[in-house]
């Protein structure tokens, strides 16, 4: 692959534009300026790396981040309220495609995924696939067991046929519940914190699949996926 389909496909402008930067001097390869935009280079997913304006970029024929997402987002490019997620992260991958493999409501903090491989976002946003989320929640009034029981055997939310169980629910304390579910509903945590007799005052997501939110990573921070990452959430 030459150099300049090397920028475009990253995210880094029209072909004309990625042959600027490189005619420019501003793209780098070992240490070494490069401006031959016809330059044509072996890449590796995730080994190979070039640097524009000093910054290190891999390779990656697929974006898969993971973002510890803030409350005060909106999972989407055009937000009506709020900031958009996409402001936490670099403008090259806006401009690769890359979205939100689910949502997350403003106010929910925590593990979010986004990818421009489409096949990804579909395998994990089907209700098809069950994919188990873990959810902490802090509520308004204590928590008891029975509220807990309600969640593990099922609460009826308005609208739906039929009850809807949560796979795991066990206290985190007097005013917080950790809430595994399969589904992705319209606000379903939420709801079934309310169903259940309490009420949901924050909410986290920690976990998709086998993949947990890393503690060293911060808020409004994000990292890439390995395929031990992507593995896990396979796993799960």
């Amino acid at each position: 692959m030459n150099l300049e389909s090397i920028l475009f496909t990253q995210g880094f402008g029209s072909r004309r534009q990625c042959r600027a930067l490189i005619a420019d001097g501003r793209v780098t390869i070992g240490g070494h300026a490069h401006t031959d935009p016809d330059a044509d280079l072996a890449t590796a997913d995730g080994a190979f790396q070039f640097s524009v304006d000093g910054v290190v970029w891999p390779y990656r024929e697929h974006a898969y981040l993971l973002l510890n997402k803030p409350a005060g987002y909106e999972c989407s490019r055009e937000p009506q309220h709020h900031l958009s997620v996409f402001s936490l992260l670099p403008p090259q991958f806006a401009a690769r495609g890359v979205q939100c493999v689910g949502r997350l409501d403003q106010d929910t903090t925590g593990l979010l995924l986004l990818s421009d491989d489409g096949k990804f976002v579909h395998a994990f946003t089907s209700p098809k696939r069950k994919v188990p989320k873990v959810y902490v929640a802090t509520t308004r009034h204590p928590v008891d067991d029975t509220q807990l029981s309600a969640l593990r055997d099922g609460v009826l939310l308005h609208g739906e046929p039929k009850p809807i169980a949560a796979v795991n629910a066990r206290a985190r304390g007097d005013h917080a519940l950790e809430l595994t579910v399969m589904e992705g509903k319209y606000h379903q945590v939420k709801r079934m914190i309310a169903a259940a007799g309490n009420r949901c005052e924050a909410l986290h997501r920690a976990q998709i699949g086998g993949l947990a939110l890393p503690a060293a990573l911060a808020e409004g921070a994000w990292q890439w996926l390995d395929e031990a990452d992507l593995g896990s959430l396979r796993s799960g």
